[in-house]
């Protein structure tokens, strides 16, 4: 896919987020509340939390996840 466009950002938005971005915004896609985000969301969490303290952030240990289509 040499032709295809760079990803610069992703993130997990809600339908209120969607809503506020308007219909220009058309490359959501749903996914299920079920998937494996809470290891993720802690992540960020304890990143966020070492940089306030002035702590070191590691990066979090990659994992195989299959996401449905």
């Amino acid at each position: 896919m040499p032709n295809s466009p760079q990803i610069v950002a992703i993130g997990l938005l809600t339908q209120r987020d969607l809503d506020i971005l308007g219909r220009g915004f058309d490359r959501a896609f749903p996914i299920d509340e079920e998937l494996v985000f809470e290891d993720l969301l802690q992540a960020i969490d304890e990143a966020e939390l070492a940089l306030k303290s002035g702590g070191e952030v590691s990066a979090p240990q990659e994992r195989d996840i299959e996401i449905p289509r």
